[in-house]
């Protein structure tokens, strides 16, 4: 059936197919209202005819999309469209561990299986915590991300899978190879099951092969329930110590001897890693709490016999009285003596009732602790309370109900008296994992947040981080959304402010201060000074303004702007002329009594001499003052009383750049 171009959901527009499994087909398809590409795994026909199935099916995907973490493919959404069973998830860019293990041919690098193991167990645990069982852990649902991300898929599925009348053939071929024994037999699978798979999982990265492996899936299962696996140790030499223990005590057939929760193997594995060689597996041999199978026979009370021929026997017995009347009297006193024996032995055992061993049934599920109780001839009762660690309708803890002492997980070979009249054993019933709403803090006082996730049973986790806009000691995000759903004693992160993360200044005033000190004082508070300067004729060099205000609070860093007052120096300017070089002068022989014809007019800037002698050589009866920096142009015009005009020129000089300017 060719999907492409079709729209599921009248959301999820199918792009091409990416994949083909045992049970599904795996597309590529785009959200139209989230735009992002995702991947829509799409039921084989031969499962959909199956209703029990489906009802299974869409049972455990809703119960895998509560689980949320980094190393599972997040589940977004189960729908159906015209007989066309699908799940949406997220999608990976990657290749399944499978693959990677066929493509090297041989043993992967020990310590980059050891980290992908530890990514797996860090999923199984969130699932297993979450009361969901993979029930298919193998390197086929193993994606590896192109950053090296492990990835753990189909969770909750092979359950619906497993219990189905259609047989996946595919998968069990793919599967059997990673099954735990009891999976192998057909029997209860749980935590400790997907932990042998795992197991298997790391057997195979470390040794590039399958620790059992036959012509045919029986065969192969036969294997798991009864060969031990040669030590992956042996296969490849490479392996170290702990992680060939840590394999070994994870492919236990013994379920107590393996480990017992995913937490148990994370610890182990992360500690192989600093320490590859170190004897910390705990792989010894125990024998686990033995559970006292007590024996009852059945009384059958046939003998009073039949009342067939009555009459006859009551005759018979009359005329045997009457010849052996002694002998009657003996066997009479012997009966009598029977009967009182057999009455006090009855008293002593009602009144006396012998002991019998409490069995151990932590563990088991609350119909099989009920049967194994009531087999040894005790009272039963049951108390059901939240627990996060233990499966829902299994035993947490046991105690003989009078007994002072508190329930326990790990109760001892206790005698009790037998009877159900005598003895009850109360039970603790997990009723899963306690459910809370996580409430809205955000905008809320530190303290009155974690109130408020306290009272909601859940546990905050406080980050601290600094904020321009929400005052400090208030909550400015929460990682999980309010209003969602969430068990009781997960953590919640809140993200709390504080401030700024700026130190605060309070700003001084400066103003008749000289520029140096001013500066001074404002740098030693942490501020930055920026100084602009304003002609003045008095307080040279000192700050009359200031941008911001003294007593105003601002951050650490804050620019201020300075104004100061700047009075320019005055500085005077020589002017010379070189009056005979520019008139040429006059001789004796001239005529002396025509004054006008010896003597011209001087014009500077505007300032007017007159009667200057033309042999005058430097003639400087002028000078000018200005304020330094200050630009002139200087213009000297020469004028003969006869002639006119007969010499101008300008110069521009800088006050304070020299001293005198001659004119020639």
């Amino acid at each position: 059936m060719n999907l492409e171009g079709k729209l599921l959901g009248n959301r999820y527009e199918i792009i091409e197919k990416i994949g083909n499994g045992g049970m599904a087909t795996v597309y590529k398809a785009a959200d139209k209202i989230l735009k992002r590409n995702v991947a829509v795994k799409i039921l084989r026909d031969e499962f959909t005819t199956d209703e029990e199935f489906i009802k299974r099916f869409e049972v455990e995907a809703q119960s895998a999309a509560r689980l949320t973490h980094p190393n599972i493919v997040s589940i977004y959404d189960v729908g159906v469209e015209n007989n066309l069973h699908y799940i949406v998830m997220e999608l990976i860019q990657g290749k399944t561990l499978k693959e990677i293990i066929l493509e090297e041919k041989g043993p992967l690098p020990w310590k980059w299986s050891v980290n992908v193991a530890i990514q797996i167990a860090s999923a199984l645990e969130t699932a297993h915590r979450n009361n969901i069982i993979h029930r298919d852990i193998k390197p086929h649902n193993i994606i590896i991300t192109e950053d090296g991300i492990a990835k753990v898929t189909d969770f909750g599925i092979a359950k619906a899978v497993s219990n189905s009348t259609i047989t996946a053939f595919g998968t069990t071929i793919g599967s059997v190879h990673y099954f735990s024994p009891e999976h192998a037999r057909g029997g209860f699978t749980d935590a400790k099951s997907d932990l042998y798979s795992l197991g298997v999982v790391l057997y195979e990265m470390v040794t590039g092969r399958v620790p059992f492996d036959a012509d045919t899936p029986v065969s192969v299962a036969l294997k798991h329930m009864q060969e031990k696996p040669e030590e992956p140790i042996e296969v490849n030499p490479n392996v170290p110590v702990a992680v060939n223990k840590i394999i070994m005590k994870a492919l236990q057939k013994d379920t107590t001897l393996r480990y017992q929760t995913a937490t148990e193997m994370l610890d182990d594995l992360r500690k192989s890693l600093k320490n590859p060689d170190g004897d910390f597996v705990d792989d010894s041999e125990y024998d686990p709490t033995a559970k006292t199978q007590v024996l009852h026979t059945e009384m059958y009370n046939n003998s009073r016999g039949s009342n067939e021929d009555k009459g006859k026997k009551d005759g018979k017995f009359k005329s045997f009285i009457k010849r052996h009347k002694k002998l009657s009297i003996f066997i009479g006193l012997v009966l009598l003596f029977a009967l009182s024996l057999g009455g006090t032995i009855l008293a002593l055992n009602i009144t006396n009732p012998p002991e019998v061993e409490v069995p151990n049934v932590v563990g088991l599920s609350r119909e099989e602790a009920e049967q194994e109780i009531k087999n040894a001839n005790l009272g039963f009762e049951a108390i059901e309370e939240y627990n996060k660690d233990v499966p829902e309708g299994y035993v947490i803890s046991q105690k003989v109900k009078g007994d002072l002492g508190d329930f326990t997980t790990t109760p001892g070979n206790k005698k009790v008296k037998e009877g159900v009249n005598n003895t009850t054993i109360q039970v603790k019933i997990s009723k899963g994992q306690e459910k809370t709403t996580v409430p809205n803090v955000e905008g809320k006082e530190r303290e009155e947040a974690i109130k408020m996730l306290e009272d909601a049973n859940l546990v905050a986790e406080v980050v601290e981080e600094t904020s321009k806009t929400v005052e400090e000691g208030y909550v400015i995000s929460q990682e999980t959304e309010p209003d969602s759903e969430a068990f009781a004693g997960d953590t919640v992160k809140i993200h709390v402010s504080t401030g700024t993360g700026i130190k605060q200044v309070t700003v001084i005033s400066v103003i008749g201060q000289d520029e140096a000190t001013a500066k001074s004082n404002l740098e030693s508070l942490g501020l930055k000074v920026n100084v602009t300067y304003q002609d003045a004729t008095s307080n040279n060099g000192k700050v009359t303004a200031q941008s911001i205000d003294a007593n105003k609070v601002v951050d650490e860093g804050t620019t201020i702007t300075l104004t100061v007052n700047q009075v320019a120096e005055t500085k005077t300017l020589k002017v010379n002329i070189d009056v005979k070089k520019i008139t040429g002068g006059y001789t004796d022989s001239e005529d002396e009594e025509n004054t006008a014809s010896k003597t011209v007019n001087i014009t500077v800037n505007n300032e007017r001499r007159t009667g200057i002698d033309k042999n005058n050589s430097n003639y400087s009866d002028v000078t000018l003052s200005g304020k330094e920096g200050e630009t002139v142009t200087v213009t000297v015009t020469i004028t003969d009383p006869n002639e006119g005009e007969i010499y101008k020129s300008s110069k521009d000089v800088v006050y304070g750049s020299q001293d005198s300017i001659t004119f020639n």
